[in-house]
């Protein structure tokens, strides 16, 4: 009874604490611009099923992908046993599905083993790739302190998450020798029932019984542990890859997003919406992204959703030439200013009230906001012009992250709100002002074909 009481409190102070972490996050998101995503729910939901679920993309390199798959097949069956340790914990039972589903529940658990033998197996495997093979992709600078931790905590994690399942059930399987009537029959695992009796056989039965309880606890508060450090860790995209999978755009990769405002000018100014010219004392809007709220909610949301894995940086020609742009870290430094400015926002204090974006308001907002910082003083102008913007970073990303997205939004915001950019360009964009061409010519780009009109 003691227990079940300690469970059952243990349970909801973490779910409580988890709903407060979940909430925090979907504010953060949608301190992005409203975005409409439209196109077909088949295919978004293919998407989900093979991308997601099937983990396509990652397949593209064997090795990982299947030491991945291990992992990842073992962390959702397992759920199955995790649903046992609720309702047992909850109602004060023992093994509640054992006797209704017989031979069933055996193969279910067996499952679960053989699943979880080749998960430790890949643990270790990814733990000497990041610490002692020291794979390029995760030595990046912006991999330094606690990135390469958080990675490394997971994988610990899960080491402890198998270690809780083998002591739990090698255990129990003892057990049942010993007191059938308080430990249910559930035949023969194919792990525990023969690793069981092998490292705990000639145990005491009141050590048997602690072992088997420690097992027990262990697995539940990792998993609880596990829920409430997802928010502030890059393995988010455990459940965040889901809707950010379903979420992504449908148009072809390269497609990019005209600007609304500029788009009427430049129609207006070609003849196509004649009397809708901008009124000459309309304040002129800002182009681009400065901050995470001029970011679309889909942008933020895949900040949020990066594994870190680093394919995006890997496959970047700008940073496989020595630029310092990755793309891995844009979307890093995105999350880190979206936490930063959700723990302002949190504390109300009136010194980030701006006074420029008087809304009327006396108290801290989204809306009148001003910490006197931005993207661009966590994501350098160096960065953003060494992007070739082909798309690389977005074919190599396995959860569909567009970290191209972001990058030409602040582009856009240094050019045509700041009136900035590097000298290399300049003769471009008076080119293209001048001539509608992007090179320098003596005649008009369009010459040629009034010329062939003449002789018509």
């Amino acid at each position: 009874m003691v227990q079940q009481i300690i469970f059952i409190l243990v349970c909801l102070l973490s779910f409580q604490l988890a709903v407060r972490q979940y909430r925090r996050l979907y504010r953060n998101i949608h301190l992005g611009k409203p975005e409409e995503i439209s196109g077909n729910a088949g295919t978004r939901w293919k998407n989900v099923l093979l991308v997601a679920f099937g983990q396509k993309k990652m397949f593209k390199n064997w090795l990982p992908a299947i030491l991945h798959f291990f992992i990842y097949s073992a962390f959702v069956i397992t759920q199955i046993e995790l649903i046992e340790i609720f309702v047992d914990g909850f109602l004060g039972l023992h093994r509640f599905f054992a006797e209704p589903l017989g031979g069933f529940y055996t193969f279910v658990i067996s499952f679960i083993e053989v699943l979880s033998v080749l998960a430790f197996v890949a643990t270790i495997i990814f733990l000497a790739r990041r610490n002692l093979l020291r794979l390029p992709r995760f030595r990046k600078p912006e991999m330094t302190a606690w990135p390469t931790l958080d990675a490394n905590l997971i994988l610990f994690g899960e080491i402890a998450l198998i270690t809780g399942i083998f002591c739990m059930n090698g255990a129990d399987t003892v057990l049942q020798g010993i007191d059938p009537q308080h430990y249910v029959a559930t035949g023969h695992f194919a792990v525990s029932g023969s690793l069981g009796p092998l490292v705990f056989g000639g145990i005491s039965e009141d050590w048997l019984m602690l072992i088997e309880r420690f097992g027990w606890w262990l697995h539940i508060l990792v998993v609880l542990a596990f829920i409430n450090y997802l928010p502030i860790s890059k393995h988010l995209h455990v459940i965040f890859a889901f809707p950010n999978v379903y979420y992504a755009r449908l148009s072809p990769r390269g497609e990019m997003q005209n600007m609304p405002d500029v788009q009427k000018e430049v129609r207006s100014m070609l003849g196509f919406d004649e009397g809708e010219e901008m009124p000459m004392d309309e304040e002129i809007p800002e182009f681009g992204a400065k901050d995470v709220f001029d970011l679309s909610w889909k942008t933020l949301l895949d900040a949020y959703t990066c594994t870190e894995c680093g394919r995006c940086t890997a496959e970047c020609p700008a940073n496989l030439t020595g630029k310092k742009l990755s793309p891995r870290k844009v979307m890093m430094d995105i999350r880190d200013r979206m936490d930063e400015v959700s723990k302002k926002l949190k504390s109300g204090s009136a010194e980030y009230i701006s006074s420029d974006k008087n809304d009327g308001k006396t108290s801290l907002s989204a809306s009148n906001f001003d910490d006197g910082k931005s993207l661009f003083d966590y994501i350098t102008k160096e960065e953003i012009h060494a992007c070739t913007a082909c798309n690389a970073c977005v074919e190599a990303c396995p959860v569909l992250i567009n970290p191209l997205e972001p990058i030409m939004e602040m582009r856009r915001y240094e050019i045509l709100t700041l009136s900035e950019g590097p000298a290399d360009w300049v003769p471009m964009f008076t080119s293209l002002e001048n001539t509608g061409a992007v090179w320098q010519m003596g005649v008009e780009r369009d010459a040629w074909a009034q010329s062939t009109d003449s002789v018509q």
